[in-house]
């Protein structure tokens, strides 16, 4: 009879609890809706507009004096603005530049590599101005590698084609573009434009060679991307190539507008955005059984061609240069997506058949508010199945109550439990609290279990003599536990989203996920943790990206406003599969505090798994509240000896480089600045 009481007790609790969330979610709907009528009104008042300079003006002065905060002096900001002046002189060194000298050339036009395949390249010809189409000729005629084909179908109208027709059969009889078999490139006047899928479909149809390659009509190759990806494909037997991209304006390389410095291969990324985009090189046979574009996703038909083939792809590799030039202009998406509005629902459309490939059924894709076609994927998730929170602790009681309120009170995930991993405290007023939880309201919740006394049971001369070792906390708090997935949560952690717990539970159940983190902030809403960056840092192990950045802030290249793959993430708010925790033995007690959860990704990474960040599960994270500041007394001598064992345990790892942070970034910074320190002139002293 007392079961069914306690049961009916705890369903009216959540009954409240419930009816209670929704009335707040339903009142701040009310509230947004008002503010933004109210912001509207605002905006369209003709006061508003005419004092728009003067607002302006009034921001850049407030921007100044918040990096003047936040770098901590003058001095500070005028260091920054040389690094950047420096990292804007560092930008010529990708446009023209770059380009190969006269010794380079002849090097690399003499280069013999084992494999000298064919790269047809498939450009589709639409009313192309004739600037456009000149310097797009030029940069295929001028590589280093001159084993390439170039394929034009030609769709422009009545009005353009003969212009477009004469200046192709003047390059046709250029020395350049001359073999012993004939002509290095083919023209085909279509009798009807079939848009971008059709017209290189056309193209493909004319292609000789094992491997494909797919370009603009209005862009630009650097002349040394042909004998990078042939190098590629010998040294890595790639069969799918592609590299780093700028836009540029002004008929100009060097006046460049961004550079995208790409991750290699992430799946999670590719669902979320098109990141791989230009310039894609790929072995011929990919396309066996299936299409190059398809009609019906026209606006991201490279969108989808790209998640189909790296689908079957077996070695794909990303060359790590900036080698393909993206012209913006007044029609192209370079420019702005909204040129080709239906390029957003094609894009959408795209990444679900690519979803229900893989066998997701039930899911959602939404834009973000970075770009329209940077999107938010949810995943359904499967039952309700059960996951354990555990929180180590020592002393904090103020925190701990903070944080676990938090989960209580926004959490609309019901099927959870939380261990509080007691280690070491002596105060009242934690022992109050913890009496607090085992008599009080969340007491059928909570389950405080004690490490210190437990490991003195073990036979231990003084669990406390042996010092604090937060892996072992961590295994001990979990080996307690009863859930199907696990949380590792820091006790100086508040919880800001109410789906947070379902946010990583759509992730953490994919088969090929490890470990997935949080969106953290500092309670001034900067950026604490965005994943996690192998090398970063002046040890040179690991360090977070975009920290102490603004909360608003999209990221680079979005990068802030979608899920995506990552190295590792932080143990103050990861979840993991009980199974997949046990499977690499939970966390390495020799790493007593620091770097235990970048090592306990990396093994999940080593048996085949994803990390995952997702932005959108948030939470506030008052760092290191529990232990102090790393980098401060004996915590600086314990740190060193942390970061030595963790550099000789991934040593070839950490010399690989993180293979979701581009080379070209520094590792000194962790806003995705450039690597000024290739250029020996511009070096910030």
């Amino acid at each position: 009879m007392s079961e069914e009481l306690d049961y009916k007790a705890a369903y009216e609790r959540e009954k409240l609890k419930t009816a209670d969330l929704a009335g707040r979610i339903a009142e701040l709907e009310d509230k947004n809706q008002e503010l933004e009528f109210k912001l509207n009104r605002i905006k369209n008042n003709p006061i508003w507009k005419a004092s728009t300079p003067a607002r302006n003006a009034m921001h850049w002065v407030i921007r100044q004096r918040d990096r003047i905060r936040n770098q901590g002096s003058l001095r500070g900001v005028i260091a920054k603005i040389k690094y950047k002046q420096i990292e804007k002189k560092a930008m010529t060194h990708y446009g023209t530049e770059s380009f190969p000298s006269e010794e380079t050339r002849k090097e690399q036009e003499a280069a013999v590599f084992e494999k000298m395949p064919l790269i047809s390249i498939l450009v589709p010809l639409y009313n192309t101005p004739e600037k456009f189409l000149r310097d797009m000729i030029e940069s295929v005629l001028d590589q280093t590698y001159k084993n390439w084909q170039l394929c034009l179908a030609d769709g422009s109208d009545n009005e353009h084609v003969e212009l477009v027709q004469s200046i192709v059969d003047e390059y046709m009889a250029d020395p350049r573009a001359k073999t012993d078999a004939g002509c290095k490139i083919k023209y085909q006047k279509l009798f009807k434009n079939e848009g971008i899928a059709g017209n290189t479909n056309h193209c493909l149809e004319l292609a000789d060679g094992e491997y494909i390659g797919l370009f603009d009509h209005d862009d630009i190759l650097h002349p040394e991307v042909l004998y990078w990806y042939v190098k590629a494909i010998n040294e890595q037997d790639a069969d799918y190539i592609y590299c780093d991209e700028t836009t540029f304006k002004n008929d100009d390389i060097n006046k460049m507008i961004t550079m995208h410095f790409k991750p290699d291969y992430a799946i999670d990324n590719l669902r979320a955005n098109n990141y791989i985009c230009h310039f894609s090189v790929f072995k011929r046979s990919l396309l066996d059984g299936t299409e190059l574009f398809r009609p019906k996703f026209d606006g991201s038909q490279d969108h989808d061609m790209i998640l189909r083939l790296t689908d079957r792809a077996q070695h794909i590799v990303h060359v790590p240069k900036l080698l393909y030039y993206w012209r913006s202009h007044a029609a192209s998406v370079a420019s702005d997506i909204s040129a080709k509005p239906y390029a957003i629902e094609a894009a959408k459309g795209a990444v679900a058949d690519h979803l229900r490939r893989h066998g997701y059924d039930h899911f959602k894709i939404t834009s973000t508010r970075a770009f329209e076609t940077i999107f938010k994927i949810t995943y359904e998730v499967k039952g309700t199945p059960k996951v354990s929170i555990v929180i180590p602790n020592c002393e904090h009681a103020e925190d701990l109550k903070r944080c676990i309120d938090s989960i209580y009170e926004k959490s609309v995930y019901d099927n959870y439990e939380i261990i509080v991993v007691e280690n070491n405290s002596k105060g009242s007023e934690i022992r109050g609290y913890y009496e607090e939880l085992k008599n009080g309201g969340l007491k059928d919740i909570v389950k405080v279990v004690d490490y210190t006394s437990w490991k003195a049971e073990q036979g231990a001369d003084s669990a406390r003599s042996e010092g604090f070792n937060y892996s072992a906390v961590v295994n001990y708090g979990v080996k307690n536990s009863s859930g199907d997935y696990v949380i590792l949560l820091n006790n100086d952690t508040q919880v800001i989203t109410v789906n947070w717990i379902e946010e990583l539970l759509m992730y953490a159940q994919r088969e090929d996920v490890g470990a997935v983190g949080a969106k953290l902030y500092f309670p001034d809403r900067k950026i604490q943790h965005a994943g996690v960056v192998l090398g970063l840092g002046a040890h040179r192990t690991a360090g977070h990206s975009h920290y102490g950045q603004a909360g608003m802030n999209l990221g680079y290249m979005g990068r802030l406003c979608y899920a995506q793959d990552v190295s590792a993430v932080t143990g103050a708010c990861l979840m993991v599969s009980r199974a997949k925790y046990d499977e690499v033995g939970g966390f390495d007690e020799g790493f007593a505090v620091s770097l235990n959860d970048v090592d306990f990704c990396l093994r999940l990474r080593e048996k085949g798994y994803l990390n995952v960040f997702t932005p959108f599960a948030e939470l506030y994270h008052y760092e290191s509240l529990s232990r102090g500041l790393d980098l401060e007394g004996k915590n600086a001598a314990r740190y060193d000896k942390e970061s030595e064992h963790f550099r000789t345990k991934w040593k070839q790892v950490l010399e690989k480089g993180d293979p979701y942070y581009n080379p070209n970034f520094s590792l000194d910074r962790s806003d995705y600045s450039l690597n000024v320190e290739g250029y020996s002139s511009l070096r910030v002293q």
